[in-house]
């Protein structure tokens, strides 16, 4: 195994040997990118406070989100299209947070299905669900979840039309992938990645052919997704779908105060300010920026999370000391993935989790729990200097 110290080091592996649809579906944003770059960089521009002559030893990183423990506050963030960054991914990513303690959530647009993931592992897992139309498919979707004894649902509320993402359109993204000369050309080039594909049956979306009505192969898809997702979505369609399920519920996608709000009022039990990576509203508010008048609006009322741009233990750590109760990594774990399969997710974890323990550690802290704003340095203006 190559040596690896920083997520860096995963993307570069990962870059060789995927697909490039496959690498630029995941390493893109939307329009111009400019909350897709703004998610990491805004980061940089928070310091840490560094003490010394403080005990170091006994530390822990352990806490909980959403009533779950877990050995860091780091969840795997849903991925659409996981199983063709590497063969059955979604299975080997939630074997991997299994063992690691931490949440996997399997996105509705996954390749392998809420059965596969379930049968091929013994925790729960959480399962991700888009706002769609179709009344009876998401009914089925959610009792399918329990079924499977998913431990919670991950509403995606920032997904009712798709922000272009112009590499995706160039590339003719696509699962199973299209064979055009282009695309047979490049995937001619990653023989390990090939190899591993032609061993497995799972190369469509899992958990929709064969369960929507309209899609009996995958050549339906196209059509189905184009119509599928509800334009018209409100909050009381929300609290429909919060009917619907009567487990714990998480509302991914919040950038605004007033959204957090209503997301309070519709039951949740946790809300993920994300701006879905980059991926949908460019120009928007990097999610770190957006984090501290969200909790201000409702941090003592409801665990409120973090999505976008994490890649690195500190970031984690920044995030927490702002005032999250818990973090997502999407792009981080799928370099991992695609460079080295379920072990490659699991130094992902590790990269990110030696980071956030050492950190922490010299900004004078043993217990992750306990670390608050006074480790951060963050600039005049950061999240509020808007009109």
């Amino acid at each position: 195994m190559p040596v690896i110290t920083n997520i860096d080091d995963l993307k570069r592996i990962y870059r060789r040997r995927v697909p490039r649809m496959f690498y630029d579906y995941c390493e893109s944003g939307s329009w111009t990118e400019q909350t897709f770059r703004a998610n990491t960089s805004d980061f940089s521009e928070i310091l840490l406070r560094q003490r010394v002559a403080i005990d170091m030893a006994g530390r822990s990183t352990a806490s909980q989100m959403i009533g779950q423990d877990v050995s860091m506050p780091v969840a795997l963030a849903p991925v659409g299209l996981t199983g063709m960054q590497s063969a059955d991914g979604e299975i080997k990513a939630a074997r991997a947070a299994e063992k690691f303690g931490v949440p996997y959530t399997l996105s509705t647009m996954s390749i392998c299905s809420i059965e596969d993931v379930a049968e091929n592992t013994s925790k729960p897992f959480w399962l991700q669900v888009y706002t769609l139309l179709d009344d009876d498919y998401m009914q089925r979707l959610f009792d399918r979840a329990k079924a499977a004894k998913c431990s919670a649902a991950v509403i995606t509320v920032d997904l009712q039309m798709l922000g272009q993402r112009h590499k995706d359109i160039k590339n003719g993204l696509s699962a199973p992938p299209k064979l055009t000369p282009r695309s047979v050309a490049n995937m001619a080039t990653k023989a390990r990645w090939g190899l591993e594909m032609l061993r497995t049956k799972r190369r469509s979306f899992g958990n929709i052919v064969g369960h929507v009505k309209a899609v009996k192969d995958p050549r339906d898809l196209s059509y189905w997704t184009n119509e599928a997702f509800d334009q018209s979505l409100d909050w009381d369609r929300i609290r429909q779908f919060r009917k619907m399920w009567d487990g714990p519920l998480v509302i991914k996608g919040i950038i605004d105060p007033r959204d957090a709000r209503e997301a309070l009022n519709v039951g949740a039990d946790a809300i993920v300010v994300s701006n879905h990576g980059g991926r949908q509203l460019d120009g928007a508010l990097s999610s770190i920026r957006a984090l501290p008048q969200i909790l201000d609006a409702v941090g003592d009322k409801i665990e409120v999370h973090l999505d976008s741009g994490i890649r690195s233990g500190q970031d984690v750590l920044k995030a927490l000391a702002m005032g999250a109760t818990g973090t997502y990594i999407g792009r981080a774990y799928i370099y991992g993935l695609g460079a080295m399969g379920e072990a490659g997710v699991t130094r992902a974890l590790e990269v990110i989790h030696k980071e956030l323990d050492v950190s922490m550690a010299f900004c004078g802290h043993r217990d992750i729990r306990k670390v608050d704003r006074d480790i951060l340095m963050i600039p005049k203006g950061f999240s509020d200097g808007w009109q």
